[in-house]
């Protein structure tokens, strides 16, 4: 929280409890106070009122409807480029997969694949989401795009020439990957700009659909032409259709306002982005519980060729059945998007969690002792449901618990999350199949998944107090007749509290520590007067008045709130003293 200390503003005046300001005529209410029940006897302003209150009520629903977010031009223009890329994902992963199964044996290799393409998101995600929140998010996507489709040729020349290797096609999806981790950072960080919060969380959903649609029609498309082209053909239709896409986002006429600071530096950016999610409690919290969600959910999607190939029938190539068990999970993920404005109203937001992994966990041991492909696919499909309904969930939390100004870097790190666990999950699970056995290992995977989360829920509940993250004003960045160019630049705020409240004080000031941490400054301390029991100094060191002054940039109404609880402890005749220094660089 910026360090400018106003006087808050006087408390509105509230009526006596008990005491209706409306007159009898108005209130609609018999003398008694009871409710009228006939309809026919309320006045023609509650008749009004109530019209209009259910009106609200309906376009409330309305909006928070899972396909509300695609009436907004701009919103289904880029959720259609979401389904085409993550598309071409899946075309590459699956072909990916199926061409490691033609060079090597090996269930380490095969699920290498997986955490080759999951693991540039856990490496550069945060410089990528970094990069989303100081750059023109629309150019930095349409980079993305062009750099996906470069990919893809190379792939598809390596295939044509003959020169294709199980490293060389683990280099390269690891490649296809990094336009993976540039491009999900800026698309979380876009959503927002586009649809309400009442409707955020019905257009994270429209976005694990698109996932998930395109779970469908990327494996089917690549099958197919797999069968009948060649795994070559399916990298062209990659490359193409990425192309497309950042053509038709040249076209997208959106408003990038510079700040009149200047752009960030990328390391200052990336150590901000860290400092937010460790200081916030919310975020932690998601995260955690999405690393233990996809440590363990990864175990059926890695191993999957080597299902397909234990429940494939017949002389051919079992492509079609790894194809359909693919498809299944995504169509399952489709139907539990459609269900989940009544899962959330039904469970809270951590029974939702817990019960998501622990219906994962069924799926999962269901697919590996599944005696025939009917069964298979039966798991794959609440799989997918299971999966759409616990990955919104902690989307959402992620989303709601970042402010604009950071919320690439967050929603970046809260990605590292997923495909950190993704990745060394997959690692994990194909080394314990690769000892044992397939079956075995997908056994385990699901039961450590649903221990890890009981834990995890016992020890770091998200209960957290909902803190109002929209942006204030209230605080007027200051102005130094000596602006140092270079140096740090330290504050000091001087406090004078009553003895018997210091400790309750000392309390609150762990949160205002956070709050300073979460927005950019470099260090914090608070100095208690060995002399003056009742004198309190609090110290913020910023890494330069530039950053300084970003810091008045992210103020959030709860930052607001926090310095009014602040200055109820202040006792002195005038508001809290605020120094600034800045020191001499030798």
């Amino acid at each position: 929280m910026p360090d400018e200390i106003l006087t808050p503003p006087p408390s509105a005046h509230v009526p006596p409890t008990g005491v209706d300001a409306r007159p009898p005529s108005v209130t609609g209410r018999p003398p008694g106070g009871g409710l009228l029940e006939d309809p026919s006897g309320m006045t023609d302003a509650d008749r009004t009122s109530a019209q209009a209150a259910a009106s609200q009520a309906a376009q409330a629903k309305a909006s928070q409807a899972v396909w509300a977010p695609l009436a907004t031009p701009t919103f289904r223009m880029l959720w259609l480029i979401w389904m085409a890329a993550n598309t071409c994902m899946w075309m590459n992963d699956v072909a990916a997969a199926w061409l490691m199964t033609s060079l090597t044996t090996s269930p380490v290799l095969v699920a290498l694949v997986q955490s080759a393409s999951t693991l540039p998101v856990f490496l550069l995600g945060l410089p990528s989401g970094a990069l989303a929140d100081i750059l023109d998010r629309r150019r930095y996507f349409i980079v993305t795009q062009f750099w996906v489709a470069a990919v893809a040729v190379v792939l598809c020349l390596a295939v044509l020439s003959g020169y294709m290797t199980p490293y060389l096609l683990l280099g390269l999806t690891f490649a296809n990957g990094i336009g993976l981790a540039m491009r999900w950072p800026v698309f979380s960080a876009l959503i927002p700009e586009l649809v309400s919060r009442q409707q955020l969380p019905s257009a994270m959903a429209l976005n694990g659909v698109a996932m998930n649609a395109s779970r469908i029609t990327g494996p089917l498309l690549a099958g197919a032409i797999i069968a009948s082209l060649g795994s070559a053909w399916v990298f062209v239709l990659n490359a193409v259709l990425s192309v497309v896409s950042a053509l038709v986002l040249i076209r997208w006429k959106r408003q990038h306002a510079d700040s009149p600071l200047g752009r960030e530096r990328l390391p200052s950016a990336m150590r901000v982005g860290v400092q937010f999610v460790r200081e916030s409690p919310r975020i932690r919290a998601v995260i955690l519980r999405t690393i233990c969600f996809f440590f363990q959910s990864t175990a059926v999607m890695a191993l999957l060729p080597l299902t397909a190939q234990r429940l494939h029938v017949g002389s051919e190539s079992g492509a079609g059945t790894f194809t359909l068990l693919l498809a299944s999970m995504g169509a399952g993920a489709i139907i539990g998007a459609t269900l989940l404005p009544r899962l959330r109203q039904a469970l809270p937001r951590e029974r939702l969690v817990f019960t998501g992994i622990c219906v994962q966990a069924v799926a999962t041991v269901g697919v590996a002792l599944a005696p025939h492909l009917a069964v298979a696919v039966a798991g794959m499909l609440l799989a997918g449901m299971a999966l759409i309904a616990t990955a919104n969930t902690l989307g959402v939390a992620a989303q709601m618990a970042l402010p604009n100004w950071v919320r690439a870097r967050g929603m970046s790190i809260y990605q590292m999350s997923i495909m950190g666990g993704t990745a060394i999950g997959a690692a994990l699970w194909g080394q314990v199949a690769s000892v044992t056995s397939v079956q075995t290992s997908l056994i385990t995977a699901a039961i450590c998944g649903v221990i890890s989360m009981a834990l995890v829920q016992r020890l770091s509940s998200d209960r957290q107090m909902e803190e109002d993250l929209s942006p204030s004003k209230a605080f007027k960045a200051p102005t130094a007749t000596m602006a140092p160019e270079a140096g740090r630049v330290v504050v000091t705020i001087e406090y004078i509290i009553h003895p018997g409240r210091t400790e309750e004080f000392r309390r609150l000031m762990q949160e205002s520590r956070r709050s300073r941490m979460r927005q950019g400054a470099l260090g914090w301390s608070l100095l208690h007067s060995m002399s003056q029991p009742e004198h309190f100094v609090e110290q913020i060191i910023d890494e330069s008045w530039t950053e300084h002054l970003r810091r008045f940039d992210r103020v959030t109404a709860s930052d607001v709130a926090l310095r009014d609880r602040k200055l109820s402890f202040h006792v002195g005749d005038s508001p809290p003293l605020v120094t600034r220094y800045f020191a001499d660089t030798p």
